[in-house]
């Protein structure tokens, strides 16, 4: 029996909320017309001139104009509050830590879970110059000599002697 009164309580509210919305979209209808009626009033074009025809669709142009503007303006502001918004949303996840990208599980047994530890204490307690890359020295580095004490370079590359040196190497 309680399942019942729930039943037709329900049914109550769902009929109450259903009058509600055709009241409503019927208030709606009226209120446009009547603002619509407010603002812009009927036109009257019979008995009229063709320069008074001419005046009124230059007025009703003037008009259009002015609503164009109206509605440039607000589109305006609302797309520099949906990119503010868009900014501030942006900050409010930057001060929470970011967007954190969704984990993946990855299925591992347990032998591969404690192979993987393992290598990386290994690796971590492995000898670091192990790591690092090996350099080939060039044939001409291996060349060159040793200047040993610069003043005695330059003593002998002093002159026309050294001059020559030089130009001959």
């Amino acid at each position: 029996s309680l399942s019942v009164g729930k039943r037709t309580k329900s049914q109550k509210l769902l009929k109450k909320a259903g009058v509600l919305l055709v009241q409503e979209q019927s208030n709606k209808v009226t209120e446009r017309e009547s603002t619509l009626n407010e603002r812009v009033p009927p036109l009257k074009l019979s008995g009229l001139s063709v320069q008074e025809l001419q005046e009124l669709c230059k007025e009703l142009h003037r008009k259009c104009d002015t609503v164009d503007e109206a509605r440039y303006d607000i589109e305006a502001k609302v797309l520099k509050n949906e990119k503010e918004l868009v900014d501030l949303n942006a900050k409010i996840n930057e001060l929470k830590g970011g967007k954190r990208p969704n984990l993946k599980r990855v299925k591992k047994s347990a032998d591969a879970m404690l192979g993987a530890l393992t290598e990386a204490k290994l690796s971590s307690k492995s000898d670091f110059k192990s790591n690092l890359k090996t350099v080939k020295k060039d044939k001409k580095e291996e060349e060159k000599v040793d200047p040993g004490d610069w003043r005695k370079n330059v003593e002998s590359m002093s002159g026309m002697e050294g001059r020559k040196k030089l130009f001959n190497s």
